[in-house]
């Protein structure tokens, strides 16, 4: 009887803690009233990609595709490419900014050529990627 009655405590205890914190007229929500501290203005900036604040040269990246071997997994019909490992840029017709980004920080299986490229030939060969396919 006694073992009843220990049960029975703990159970009026865990009632009365539920419906003092459910029961009194407030209402709760998963959104917190205020944000502390700030969000970040632009989700790209030039400052990791200064190829997008450059004027690029679509001659000069024809050669910046071929001599980096571009063509080697991407198909452009403008280069004769005719690689099959990466996006056909044909197809895809990539913006600017898309190109100079994957160029420059790689993605998936593609290699980041930030380091070997500098922005002026990111800037160039995403001007010549996207005047070829009418990104």
């Amino acid at each position: 009887m006694r073992r009843t009655h220990v049960v029975a405590l703990l159970l009026a205890a865990a009632l009365g803690l539920l419906a003092a914190g459910c029961l009194d007229g407030t209402e709760t929500s998963a959104t917190p009233e205020t944000v502390v501290g700030t969000l970040p203005e632009a989700t790209t900036s030039t400052g990791d990609l200064p190829a997008l604040a450059l004027t690029g040269d679509a001659t000069a990246g024809k050669a910046v595709f071929a001599s980096s071997g571009c063509g080697s997994c991407h198909t452009l019909a403008a280069a004769g490419a005719s690689g099959a490992v990466g996006p056909n840029l044909d197809n895809s017709k990539p913006t600017t900014e898309l190109v100079v980004t994957r160029v420059t920080k790689g993605q998936g299986g593609m290699p980041p050529f930030g380091e070997q490229l500098d922005p002026q030939q990111i800037a160039d060969v995403a001007a010549y990627v996207t005047q070829s396919t009418s990104g």
